[in-house]
């Protein structure tokens, strides 16, 4: 795709959302859990959040897309997200998965292994997270990492390129050409579905300095996705959240201001101007 044929993809599936108000529920961590929906209200969606293994199968029917963050772990977990993993992989459902903390505790190594044979059509997380995954899953890097430490990354995100490209070629070729991205989080955004690497440039230092910003990114990916391929989905995220961020921190001067301004330009934030912020194409 061509720069401008990427713009009017952006475009078109932001104002989708902003039309058609998309379910995307989520399983995600209680850290977050209301940034997440926050956010995913503000970029057009409609959230929903989720815990118990039946409620996780049921939302995999109804929702245009769903949100599955590895964070928190509870003992249901271990019936809950495996369960709506496999569902929403049958049902050929676009869903988004983010390892975070993946390398803590053998019961989040084990359904990360598990969603292997399930996979996601979108991975989300920091360059860290992205390595370590594509390691678990077993798929050979050019490059090392120790992983992630604790919930933050040690690597670069041009450490990271290697590592999506591979895991987003899996899950697509897993998927059955359905389409697949891999969204790596960092001063600049990578994005790629395998072939293409895009990075989105913009954010603020302020996002480093709240919880929730990179988990909210992952609920607004499945936002879009309800709505768009893979790739775009994770594009238009990552370019509004760039956007945002930036436009944000030019309006105040500390991290809970920051949090409310972010969300408020989140909100505000359109088509035009998504597909305008600063990327870079590299094929």
């Amino acid at each position: 795709m061509t720069e401008n044929e990427i713009k009017e993809e952006i475009k078109k599936c932001v104002n989708l959302v902003k039309s058609q108000k998309p379910l995307a529920p989520s399983i995600t961590n209680t850290v977050t859990v209301n940034f997440v929906a926050n956010a995913q209200i503000a970029a057009g969606g409609s959230a929903a959040m989720v815990y118990l293994p039946d409620e996780g199968e049921f939302v995999s029917e109804i929702g245009a897309a769903v949100y599955i963050n590895a964070g928190t772990m509870f003992p249901v977990y271990e019936e809950s997200l495996p369960r709506t993993a496999k569902r929403l992989f049958e049902l050929k459902k676009n869903w988004v998965l983010d390892p975070v903390g993946i390398g803590i505790g053998s019961l989040r190594t084990k359904i990360l292994s598990y969603m292997k044979d399930f996979p996601p059509s979108i991975v989300r997380g920091n360059a860290s997270e992205v390595i370590a995954l594509a390691k678990l899953w077993g798929l050979k890097l050019e490059n090392s990492s120790m992983g992630p430490k604790g919930v933050d990354t040690v690597d670069s995100v041009k450490d990271a390129e290697n590592a999506a490209m591979l895991l987003a070629n899996y899950i697509n070729e897993k998927r059955a050409g359905l389409g697949a991205a891999v969204a790596v989080s960092g001063v600049e955004d990578l994005i790629t579905d395998g072939k293409t690497l895009v990075y989105s440039k913009g954010g603020s230092h302020f996002m480093e300095k709240i919880t929730g910003s990179g988990c909210s990114l992952g609920g607004v990916c499945a936002v879009y996705a309800g709505l768009s391929s893979p790739f775009i989905a994770a594009l238009t995220a990552s370019q509004l959240y760039n956007l945002a961020g930036k436009r944000a921190e030019s309006k105040v001067n500390a991290p809970a201001s920051f949090q409310q301004a972010f969300l408020d330009e989140i909100y505000l934030a359109n088509a035009q101007d998504i597909s305008e912020n600063p990327f870079v194409i590299k094929k």
